[in-house]
């Protein structure tokens, strides 16, 4: 039985549509997932089903009592609502009120003298109390524990009043005060945005066992997996429903685009069959039969072309070949305090084409662990080494890296093109390359400053594919795009012919994508690397699930200390060793950088052969300096 119905729905704001003749609905029990690019209206068509915002057209049709609660993205609360406790405590006000009365009962009942008068309380007090029970009275403040701490509140948070709370933990309590009231149908706008993997995964698992309705609209893919039953498509001011998960959505989808674009085909060869027809017969012998067939022409229902959805056109492309390492640690400590640690690493290597994922939670180092690795930040202790010929692509997270004063045609016109100075593109070219990140008009000429997240995603994007580099370093590259330019992100950089490492708490993307994970849990990094049939993330997922079966003492402490001790023993043997290494390999470094700037000035100065000569120079230098390389990394990780 439906809960919600809503048939030839339309909503526009002055001169622009919306949306139109939308019509849905939804049964008991169902978990509709609400996907489209950005802007399309997602946002819209869930505040009109909550009866938030009134439609322009069409109808809706609810249940009858049905209680329908909304989570929009952002949440604003205030001193009145109190403390994080008190919030979540409202959801359960009548049994705070039937507590209430049960507690007055017992006073009456201990303060009765009648025989009587004692025994009639003692059975409306049972009576009460079994009602209460059921009702949950005495687990209710359990579950505000189990909901808040799975949305990743510490106890330390129950009684801060929510004002002094951040925007992303308000929106997650409001989210916790919504699961605690149970509704008869939820509707969710993004609500894992403030949410790490581990709540998110809490939340996948709480929603999986929602005994009522609920309708969805998430960026994530994988989350979308776990929990949809049913998949609403808003596209082209239209919506198309799917059966099943996301993943069953996409393969729906490809189907029935093709057999769209066949039926139009078909029909079109067809019209074009009987107007030649009409034209060659209907002034002839066969008149009849041409005005028969442009009659049947005129009723024909004409099938329409799937309109083409504007999408990110995004190419990642490097000339630029690295060594076979492409980066080496070893002995690494992470952090900005010797006291205090992020976290260690066992020692790890990145090599040409692996598609590395760091995953963890807020706050455990990943960005600082980037940090590193661009040298940006000294490790505390240990060394980080970049393989020969890396040239480092960086997309920093929050997009960090990008003037907000500067207009988005003039940021992207200051990227040489391909790493190589002297060759930006003239603005024509500029614009025709905007074009391709879904900047069009005068929207080139917009500040950075005024653009929303998905824009500055794209801009980001724009300036990093224009650099060339051979090894991208990306930290949290899908944050702010919708779910198509994740796709194509996706796509690109699984073609991509460099090396990847990416932090993303996007795990579709990331189970597409890696080669290996690196994930940061309880100030130590694990990695795990693909073992067919598994995925890289599955394999984590397999990896995790073991530590976590085991006793987390004696046995890993032993490993640790008899690592410990070899590595001690080998030190003192290491040492010289290395320092000589590493002088040769400086040496080498620097003999480069001298060929490099040499055969630039012969470039300029058109001497061919000293080209010739200094090319062979530079290529016998090269491999030389990949041989320590190699050297160097076989003594590191030894």
């Amino acid at each position: 039985m439906s809960v919600l119905t809503a048939t030839g729905l339309s909503k526009h704001f002055g001169a622009q549509d919306i949306f139109d003749d939308v019509s849905l609905q939804i049964a008991h029990g169902e978990r509709a997932a609400l996907v489209g690019p950005n802007g399309v209206g997602k946002t819209t068509l869930l505040q009109v089903l909550a009866g938030l915002e009134v439609a322009s057209g069409g109808q809706v049709y609810r249940a009858k009592g049905l209680r329908v609660e909304y989570l929009p993205q952002e949440v604003t609360l205030s001193e009145t609502d109190g403390t994080l406790w008190e919030l979540a405590q409202g959801a359960f006000a009548d049994l705070q009120r039937q507590a209430v009365k049960l507690h007055r009962m017992e006073e009456a009942m201990a303060a009765a003298t009648d025989p009587a008068e004692r025994d009639q309380l003692v059975i409306r007090y049972g009576r009460a109390q079994e009602a209460f029970e059921l009702a949950g009275g005495y687990s209710f403040e359990q579950r505000m524990r189990q909901v808040l701490s799975g949305l990743g509140f510490d106890t330390a948070d129950y009684h801060r009043p929510l004002a002094q709370f951040s925007g992303g933990q308000q929106t997650r309590a409001h989210l916790a005060r919504l699961l605690l009231e149970a509704p008869d149908l939820l509707l969710l706008d993004e609500p894992t945005n403030h949410l790490d993997l581990a709540a998110v995964e809490w939340l996948e698992n709480y929603l999986q066992n929602w005994e009522g309705t609920l309708v969805v609209t998430a960026h994530d893919r994988y989350f979308l997996d776990k929990i949809a039953t049913k998949v609403w498509d808003l596209s082209q001011g239209r919506l198309e429903i799917y059966r099943g998960n996301y993943t069953a959505y996409v393969g729906q989808r490809a189907e029935r685009r093709e057999r769209q674009a066949r039926e139009y085909q078909r029909q079109r060869e067809s019209i074009a069959k009987d107007e030649d027809f009409i034209r060659r017969n209907i002034a002839g012998q066969r008149t009849k039969q041409a005005q028969g067939r442009q009659k049947r022409l005129e009723r024909l229902q004409r099938i329409e072309r799937t309109p083409e959805e504007k999408r990110l056109n995004l190419d990642l492309y490097t000339g630029l070949r690295s060594g076979d390492l492409v980066l080496a640690t070893h002995d690494l400590v992470v952090g900005y305090e010797p006291e205090a640690p992020l976290f260690t690493s066992p020692d790890l290597e990145i090599r040409r084409g692996d598609r590395v994922a760091l995953i963890g939670p807020n706050g455990a180092g990943k960005t600082t662990l980037v940090k590193t690795i661009l040298k940006e930040l000294d490790p505390l202790s240990g060394r980080v080494r970049l393989g020969a010929a890396v040239e480092i692509g960086y997309l920093a997270q929050a997009h960090a890296g990008l003037n907000l004063n500067q207009s988005v045609i003039d940021e992207v016109m200051s990227i040489p093109q391909g790493g190589h100075n002297g060759q930006d593109m003239l603005i024509g070219q500029a614009r025709n390359y905007l074009g391709r990140f879904l900047f069009s008009g005068d929207d080139v000429f917009k500040p950075i400053s005024a653009l929303s997240g998905g824009e500055r995603a794209r801009v980001a994007l724009a300036k990093l594919a224009l650099r060339g580099a051979n090894f991208l370093v990306l930290d949290e590259p899908t944050n702010h795009l919708d779910i198509p330019s994740q796709e194509v992100l996706q796509a690109v950089l699984v073609n991509f012919p460099g090396t990847i490492l990416l932090v993303s708490h996007d795990r579709y993307f990331i189970d597409a994508l890696a080669t290996q994970v690196w994930a940061l849990e309880d100030e130590t990094l694990f990695a795990s690397k693909a073992d067919a049939p598994l995925s890289a993330y599955a394999a984590y997922l397999a990896d995790r699930e073991a530590r976590r079966s085991v006793d987390s003492g004696s046995s890993i402490q032993i490993s640790e200390s008899r690592d410990e001790t070899r590595k001690k023993r080998e030190q003192a043997r290491r040492q010289r060793a290395l320092v000589e290494l590493e002088m040769a390999i400086e040496a080498a470094e620097a003999r480069l950088a001298d060929l490099s700037a040499a055969l630039e000035d012969a470039s300029h100065a058109k001497a061919v052969e000293k080209l010739q000569a200094l090319g062979r120079d530079y290529q016998a230098t090269e491999q030389d300096l990949a041989r320590l390389l190699d050297q160097w990394t076989a003594m590191e990780t030894a």
